[in-house]
């Protein structure tokens, strides 16, 4: 019943060029439309007038789960490029933007109206990246055509009129727009995602966690490292590799990415590859949680991934770097570590952390406490709080 009171329709859009059901910008997509479908549910109860939603998914490929709550249109476009991809799948979508009330885009597309930075600042992105690439590679991407188009759009995006709001998922994203965009501070949002707290679990370590570290060869008394995480390049597995083999610590490697032999080379190399278990992409990597002893992700650069939540959830301290968002939440020697992306030194010595089994328990405890509060719970609200501002302005 809506007790009388008149509805008004309010038509929104959420742009993700390729959902995957399995990727970290997905899941805060799914959770979104978690938020909104919610509030489409408990509108009808309120005595004020109503504003009910119509929710679309604007996407190239859609393989998410069907729900009643949204649809998705696809906008697949010709392309034969990463420049004609990204222009292409813009170009669609924008036809579309006038006939919606609100647009979420989770692209770099100017014009929307909440833009989601998951991906960060690319500029800040290929600044880290050259410091793992000669002078000469990192002119090439500083003048590339794709990444140069990537940065205009941002710039495009970032600083035009419609732009109501950004949400990013790390007070550092917030600080890098704020400083490299001509936009208004006080419309950028740090809304942290959110962790299955049941899911992943410190009594992962009981049952999952023994079985995967007796498959492996690891004593119940050595050390156990986890790195989880697609694209070793930018995740910083050369350096964890690095950072390994000075250490008696086993190393965990979750993740796939096309030049794994060159890693596996670097471990033979390094001479520590019968201590480094490279297990490819895994469809569940909780198990895995539970057979480490903490976790380890160096990034060259990342806004903030999930796979720490993940961890932190699972009782493990981390070890990260101060050019990954999730450093913000780490109390040095309280919960984790972090350093510099290419400090081996210092990355070895936190490592060495772990092996005393009574401290890296402590670490993982207060990992745990700290990650408490990121619920889906909060995360709904925060989105629906947001929402609300921009549906009444």
């Amino acid at each position: 019943m809506n007790n009388g009171a008149p509805e008004f329709m309010i038509k929104l859009a959420i742009v993700r060029q390729k959902y995957r059901p399995d990727g970290g910008a997905e899941r805060f997509v799914a959770s979104a439309l978690s938020a909104l479908s919610q509030q489409n549910a408990e509108q009808p109860q309120q005595k004020a007038e109503q504003q009910q939603l119509d929710i679309t998914v604007l996407t190239r490929q859609w393989q998410g789960i069907k729900n009643p709550s949204f649809h998705a249109e696809v906008c697949n476009p010709f392309k034969w490029g990463r420049v004609s991809r990204e222009r292409g799948f813009a170009r669609a979508v924008q036809k579309h933007f006038s006939s919606f009330d609100i647009v979420q885009s989770h692209e770099r597309i100017p014009g929307c109206t909440i833009y989601r930075a998951g991906d960060g600042v690319h500029k800040c992105w290929l600044e880290h990246r050259s410091r793992i690439t000669s002078e000469a590679q990192a002119k090439r991407m500083k003048n590339d055509r794709f990444h140069r188009y990537v940065m205009d759009a941002e710039k495009q995006m970032f600083e035009h009129p419609k732009l109501k709001a950004v949400i990013c998922n790390s007070q550092m994203v917030k600080e890098e727009v704020c400083r490299e965009f001509a936009i208004k501070p006080e419309i950028v949002h740090v809304i942290y995602n959110s962790v299955n707290q049941e899911k992943f679990n410190p009594a992962l370590k009981q049952a999952e966690g023994l079985v995967v570290r007796e498959a492996l060869g690891i004593e119940a008394d050595a050390t156990a490292m986890l790195f989880v995480g697609s694209g070793f390049e930018r995740k910083g597995l050369a350096a964890t590799l690095e950072a390994i083999a000075v250490t008696k610590a086993h190393l965990i490697v979750v993740g796939k990415d096309k030049q794994e032999e060159k890693y596996q080379q670097q471990a033979r190399d390094l001479g520590c590859a019968e201590r480094v278990h490279f297990m490819g992409m895994q469809s569940d990597s909780s198990r895995f949680y539970g057979a480490a002893d903490g976790f380890i992700l160096p990034t060259i650069y990342d806004p903030f991934p999930n796979v720490i939540l993940e961890a932190m959830a699972s009782g493990l301290g981390v070890i990260t770097s101060s050019s990954c968002g999730g450093a913000e939440i780490i109390e040095e020697g309280c919960n984790g570590y972090f350093c510099d992306a290419l400090d081996i030194p210092t990355l070895s010595s936190a490592i060495n952390a772990f092996t005393d089994k009574g401290h890296a328990e402590s670490l993982g405890m207060m990992a745990r406490e700290t990650i408490k509060p990121f619920t889906s719970e909060r995360l709904t609200n925060q989105l629906l709080s947001l929402y609300s501002q921009i549906l009444n302005t």
